[in-house]
């Protein structure tokens, strides 16, 4: 390679890295003021949302745990994402085997009821599950309301396991049969260590999308005690909406868990998104 052509490369590199800091930049920033903002008074806040906190007021942590009940939304959103992932990974991994080698007779009209399901806005099923649920006295049951999460979900991570059991070689499967192995053996002991980062990448996005849901956790989680995180966090703005410093401790309070998650999953989260790329 020559000299230009090293130069060429080292610019074209130069300008991808510099296009990545400032878009990192972008996203991060919001999430520093908000935790810079959090150690501060609300006079502080108003005159000046860029300085340096002068003194790390921690009371307002205290103040936003105490007011959000967050130690009874952090429980409760635990519950609710846990439900919801676990109902969506047996249900989806199950479909998605089923769908990926036709197994049964109309998966094309099954997939593409799948794929229209997810153009539909769950606001239309409001009114009816809504009134199935108070009928059925489930309303603040957070089990319950996990189904609805998971059905929610479901179209995507279907669509999500059908590719990543797309890329299992049949051969797998046609030797376990040919050893005696029945169909749940095969889905447990052959399938699912390989499509483990399937499993992994659908429960991340799963858990990340139940833990920030509102529109179904407000409306069939009521009652105080019920409330998830997000819940009781915007709960707040009626009696401290005016006081910014609890606000954003409260708001680092909650998105604390997530970032955090995330880190740690990331790496398993890419590795599962890019296996299950190959094949569609």
């Amino acid at each position: 390679m020559g000299v230009a052509s090293k130069k060429k490369q080292f610019g074209i590199n130069f300008i991808i890295h510099l296009v990545l800091i400032v878009l990192v930049v972008i996203c991060l920033a919001p999430i520093a003021l908000v935790v810079i903002n959090s150690f501060k008074t609300n006079t502080e806040i108003v005159s000046n949302p860029l300085s340096w906190p002068f003194v790390l007021h921690l009371e307002n942590y205290i103040q936003a745990w105490k007011t959000g009940n967050f130690s009874v939304g952090f429980i409760n959103s635990v519950k609710l994402t846990g439900c919801t992932v676990l109902i969506v990974l047996v249900t989806a991994s199950l479909a998605g085997y089923v769908l990926s080698g036709k197994r049964i007779k109309g998966s094309g009209v099954i997939l593409m009821y799948f794929m229209m399901a997810m153009t539909v806005p769950i606001q239309l099923f409001l009114f009816p599950l809504y009134y199935a649920y108070a009928k059925l006295n489930l309303i603040g049951n957070i089990l319950a309301t996990s189904f609805i999460l998971a059905a929610l979900y479901m179209p995507l991570s279907v669509f999500l396991m059908r590719t990543f059991f797309l890329n299992v070689p049949k051969e797998l499967e046609e030797s376990a049969r040919i050893d005696g192995a029945g169909t749940w053996q095969v889905i447990w002991h052959i399938m699912r260590p390989v499509v483990s980062p399937g499993l992994i990448t659908v429960a991340i996005l799963i858990g990340l999308q139940s833990w920030n849901e509102y529109l179904i956790s407000s409306t069939f989680l009521q009652w105080a005690k019920n409330f998830t995180a997000t819940l009781g966090f915007l709960a707040m703005n009626g009696s401290y909406g005016s006081d910014m410093g609890v606000m954003m401790a409260a708001a680092s309070t909650l998105i604390g868990p997530i970032i955090v998650f995330f880190l740690c999953t990331q790496r398993y989260f890419v590795d599962g998104m890019v296996s299950g790329a190959v094949k569609g």
